[in-house]
């Protein structure tokens, strides 16, 4: 006669199949990073270069905190949801049309919720609160990502990036 598992192996068993899901969400959300970052990083660079941003940078960095936050959160409110919002439409069978909501609001976080943090940083993180849950979410941040670049389908995909990459380079060679 087979043993019926106990209570706890139960629970051992969907938290490692929860924790298996959760792994593989995050190497796809990683790779996908890994992939656009060339795609996106010389805009945002190039974004942050021009006059007019360096300008508004130090307007910013002028300002009181509280100001700042409140600058930070406007743009920030109204991308975060658009994500989900775009997720959702592709979800749904609206695939092109979620996908450029989901750029539009990506876009907006890159170029304006990164360039008001970077101009606000050292005046926001006097806020207490602020600066646990930053240290907080980087720390988690650097976990995932470690946690994530261990798993073998994570060794694969950057495989398949850097033979994409050299079979690229051969054909402008």
């Amino acid at each position: 006669m087979t043993e019926q598992p106990t209570p706890d192996e139960k629970r051992n068993a969907v938290a490692r199949v929860l924790f298996a899901i959760l792994r593989a969400v995050l190497t796809v959300v990683i790779v996908f990073d890994e992939i656009a970052r060339p795609l996106y990083r010389p805009l945002i660079d190039w974004v942050a270069s021009l006059r007019i941003v360096a300008r508004m940078e130090a307007v910013i960095a002028r300002q009181s905190r509280l100001a700042i936050l409140a600058l930070l959160a406007v743009p920030f409110v109204i991308a975060e949801p658009l994500k989900l919002l775009g997720l959702l439409m592709m979800a749904d069978g609206r695939f092109r049309t979620g996908l450029v909501v989901f750029a539009f609001a990506h876009l907006v976080s890159f170029l304006l919720v990164e360039r008001i943090y970077h101009a606000g940083r050292e005046k926001l993180l006097t806020y207490g609160w602020l600066n646990w849950l930053m240290t907080l979410l980087d720390r988690l941040r650097r976990r995932a990502l470690d946690w994530a670049r261990s798993s073998a389908a994570y060794a694969f995909a950057i495989r398949a990036r850097d033979a994409a990459r050299a079979w690229w380079r051969g054909l402008r060679a």
